[in-house]
C-alpha cells in the first residue's frame, strides 16, 4: 500500500474535532502526573492536554510533527515548551518520568522506531501511558472510503495506508520486545459521537483522512465525500447523529 502524510489543520481540528483532547482527559488519570516530573506529551497537538498535565505541577514538554499544531500549542499555552518532532525521532538531553500520547500512535506507521525512541528517552522505571487506535478503527468508513475510490477509478488512492490499528496483542508484543514491562492494557470499543450532525462523515475525513484524496482535482472530492458519507449511513447514523466506530488500545507500560 502507499504511504502519505497527512496534512494537520489546526483550526478545524479545534473548531469540530475537539472530542480527540476530551476523550483525553481520562487517560491523564491513568497517567497521573505529579508535581515535579518530567513529562513527554508526545503528539500534543493543540496542547490541550499537555496544559491538563502541566496543573499536577509537573514539567511537561509537548512535541508534534505539524507546525501549525505547535503554533497554536504555542499561542494557546506559553509556558509550556513545545518542540516540532517527529515520534521516530526524539531527542532530549535529560530523560522523562513518563511519555504520555493520546490518538497519535496509530498515525506513526514505523512503529518499532516511535516505540525505540520512546524507550531511549524514558528513565529507568519511568511508564509510557498511550491510547491509539486499535484492531478495527473506524472500519466502516474505512473500507468504504477504498470502495468508492476504487469505484471512481482512483486506484492507488485507494490503496493509501493512512494509518497503523494493531491488535492488543500485536502492540504489546512490540513493546515487550523493546524492554517495556506492560501492566495494563486494554482494546475497547469506543463509538463516537462527530461533532458535525450534518456532515459529520465528510468532515471527519476532511480532517483526518484527506491523504485518502492526494492528487484528487478539489473539485471532484465533494462529491465522493457525500458518496462516502451516504454508503456509511446504515451503519453510522442514527437519531439525526453521526458516528465513529472507534476501537481504541490503552496500555501502560514501563521501562
Amino acid at each position: 500500500m502507499t504511504t502519505i502524510d497527512t496534512k494537520w489543520n489546526a483550526g478545524l481540528y479545534d473548531d469540530k474535532h475537539s472530542f480527540v483532547s476530551k476523550f483525553g482527559e481520562d487517560l491523564v488519570t491513568l497517567l497521573s502526573p505529579s508535581a515535579g516530573e518530567r513529562i513527554l506529551d508526545l503528539g500534543c497537538g493543540t496542547g490541550y492536554l499537555a496544559h491538563l498535565i502541566a496543573e499536577s505541577g509537573a514539567e511537561v514538554t509537548g512535541v508534534d510533527s505539524s507546525a501549525d499544531m505547535i503554533g497554536k500549542a504555542r499561542t494557546a499555552y506559553p509556558e509550556i515548551t513545545f518542540r516540532v518532532m517527529s515520534a521516530t525521532d526524539l531527542h532530549f538531553d535529560k530523560p522523562f518520568d513518563a511519555v504520555f500520547s493520546n490518538a497519535v500512535l496509530h498515525w506513526v506507521l514505523d512503529r518499532e522506531s516511535a516505540i525505540d525512541s520512546i524507550y531511549k528517552n524514558l528513565r529507568p522505571g519511568g511508564r509510557l501511558v498511550l491510547e491509539m487506535g486499535g484492531r478495527g478503527n473506524v472500519e466502516e468508513i474505512v473500507l468504504n472510503t477504498r470502495k468508492v475510490l476504487t469505484r471512481h477509478g482512483h486506484y492507488l488512492n485507494a490503496a493509501t495506508q493512512v494509518w497503523y490499528f494493531p491488535s492488543l496483542g500485536e502492540y504489546a508484543t512490540l513493546l515487550e520486545k523493546r524492554g517495556f514491562r506492560v501492566r495494563f492494557a486494554t482494546h475497547y470499543d469506543r463509538e463516537t459521537e462527530l461533532n458535525d450532525n450534518e456532515n459529520g462523515i465528510c468532515d471527519w475525513i476532511r480532517m483526518f483522512g484527506n491523504a485518502f484524496f492526494r492528487n484528487i482535482p478539489e473539485t471532484a472530492i465533494p462529491a465522493l465525500l457525500e458518496e462516502i458519507q451516504e454508503s456509511v449511513r446504515p451503519t453510522n447514523y442514527r437519531n439525526r447523529k453521526w458516528y465513529g466506530d472507534y476501537k481504541r488500545l490503552r496500555i501502560l507500560a514501563t521501562k
